[in-house]
């Protein structure tokens, strides 16, 4: 499902943000990503949906290699992708209905069945009464449910989330992670970048810790 092979990533400003690294997410599986501020977590994420490219190494997304991969095909590619944001990305000028449907409308999903798919993934999140209202009056665990309802809503087999936790309390923190399993469980390909590392620990999951963006830990439950 998603392979590094070799890969290090070094900036125009010469900082290398990853370092050889080899690493295999099978498909279905559920895994963590820490690692100090600046280790290369985000870097990483990044790479997976192509907003950047290896300086070296190659990077694999159902076999398909992103290296080669032309600019023309990486909306594509992202379709299959639903990605989670520590700071939302909402839209505030549109309500949450509009938030969770901009996935759809951008690839040109019928209207008609637009309709039905957003209020499936409200519900899965717990906020179908509140597909009406603007996000700004939501809570902030609430709007971190609906950016997780726009990541899914086109049902892509992978999810990814940088720090989707990191605002937020520790029984919200619970209640979001818990969300993912729940997507994990009926088959998407979950990797969740997080510092929180006792919340991870209780999760039981795959644990990769990335440092000076080489990867040091992989497998063991923290």
């Amino acid at each position: 499902m998603i392979r590094f092979d070799n890969v290090s990533k070094r900036y125009e400003n010469g900082h290398e943000a990853l370092r050889q690294l080899n690493l295999t997410i099978a498909e279905g599986e559920m895994c963590f990503l820490t690692g100090h501020s600046g280790a290369g977590k985000s870097t990483l994420l990044k790479l997976i949906m192509r907003m950047e490219k290896a300086s070296q190494g190659q990077v694999f997304i159902n076999g398909q290699n992103l290296s080669r991969m032309g600019s023309g095909q990486v909306p594509y590619l992202r379709r299959n992708i639903g990605v989670v944001f520590q700071n939302h990305q909402l839209l505030f000028d549109r309500s949450v209905f509009d938030n969770v449907a901009l996935p759809l409308m951008i690839e040109g999903t019928d209207p008609s069945d637009i309709g039905r798919r957003v209020r499936a993934a409200l519900d899965k999140v717990g906020l179908l009464k509140k597909e009406k209202l603007n996000p700004i009056m939501l809570s902030g665990g609430e709007q971190q449910r609906v950016g997780i309802a726009r990541a899914v809503v086109n049902k892509p087999p992978i999810l990814l989330a940088d720090e989707p936790t990191g605002n937020l309390d520790p029984q919200l923190s619970s209640e979001i992670m818990n969300l993912f399993e729940q997507f994990n469980e009926v088959g998407v390909t979950v990797l969740i970048a997080s510092h929180d590392l006792s919340l991870i620990a209780r999760m039981g999951h795959r644990v990769l810790t990335l440092s000076e963006g080489q990867l040091v830990t992989d497998g063991g439950m923290l």
